[in-house]
């Protein structure tokens, strides 16, 4: 099958819509793109909302952009989008996709008078879902290896979607070799060894992020146990409303009960704003 060529360097394939004076800010995860957020953006979106989904810094380009930036990048990514989002609205919900989710998290701990919210779309501090192979713990052992850090974790069925259309769509998508698509079809170890350190700083900030938070996880989560969103909800610091899928894997923002989670982040957002008028009487 032939590949088209990777997307030139610098190009931005975020997703701004304009709206309303709430805002969502929502981040993509490890090696993928602001697609995996577009259906759920577009629906926010029509119910009045502005909504931004970001490149984060080194996606939506070769293994090697990717691996010329660091966590601290893709964090600094969020930022400056936060920070355009505050000249815009008077509220802003950041969310995000697996390792999007604990990069929202980072964000409310960093600026907490910046964020009002946030929906945490299967949150990954660690890849322990039923599709990871067993052997994948010994890469913390391996990383520093010259074996390690030229490892590639490879995109494996089922992709983190169970609809099988869906799933079919992604699969092309990655063929097509177009990274700005579907992202790269496998995750080097040296950006693994970047989110471990983004974990690792998130976990000790979480107590003290106590803005209200939406978690949606699904139960038969392929690339992230459910024990992940178990412990962002013990760890954060205020209320969180969680929400198990019974019909989902990983891609909960693509998947067959994507519905559920544009209902409830948009109860969120109903939730605060409420809060706001009251606060405001």
């Amino acid at each position: 099958m032939t590949r088209s060529p990777t997307p030139p360097a610098g190009t931005d394939h975020g997703v701004r819509l304009a709206g309303g004076s709430t805002g969502f800010l929502l981040i993509h995860g490890l090696g993928g793109t602001p697609v995996e957020l577009k259906l759920i953006a577009r629906a926010l979106h029509a119910a009045g909302h502005t909504v931004h989904c970001p490149q984060l810094a080194g996606h939506c380009g070769s293994e090697a952009d990717l691996l010329a930036t660091s966590w601290r990048d893709w964090a600094g990514s969020v930022h400056d989008e936060l920070a355009r989002m505050r000249t815009r609205c008077e509220r802003v919900i950041v969310g995000g996709l697996s390792m999007g989710a604990v990069l929202a998290i980072h964000a409310a701990a960093e600026r907490p008078q910046a964020v009002d919210g946030l929906a945490l779309y299967a949150p990954t501090l660690r890849y322990d879902g039923w599709a990871i192979p067993r052997h994948a713990f010994l890469l913390k052992w391996l990383i520093n290896t010259p074996l390690g850090r030229r490892y590639s974790f490879p995109e494996r069925e089922p992709y983190g979607i169970k609809h099988a259309r869906t799933r079919r769509t992604i699969v092309e998508a990655m063929a097509s070799g177009d990274t700005s698509r579907a992202g790269l079809d496998g995750t080097p170890a040296r950006a693994l060894q970047q989110l471990w350190r983004l974990v690792a700083e998130t976990r000790r900030q979480m107590p003290a992020v106590t803005c209200p938070a939406l978690l949606v996880h699904a139960r038969e989560d392929d690339i992230a146990g459910l024990s992940n969103a178990f412990e962002v909800q013990r760890r954060l610091g205020g209320l969180v409303d969680a929400v198990i899928l019974d019909d989902s894997y990983h891609l909960v923002t693509i998947d067959q009960q994507r519905g559920i989670v544009v209902d409830r982040t948009l109860a969120l957002a109903q939730r605060l704003a409420h809060k706001r008028a009251a606060a405001a009487s």
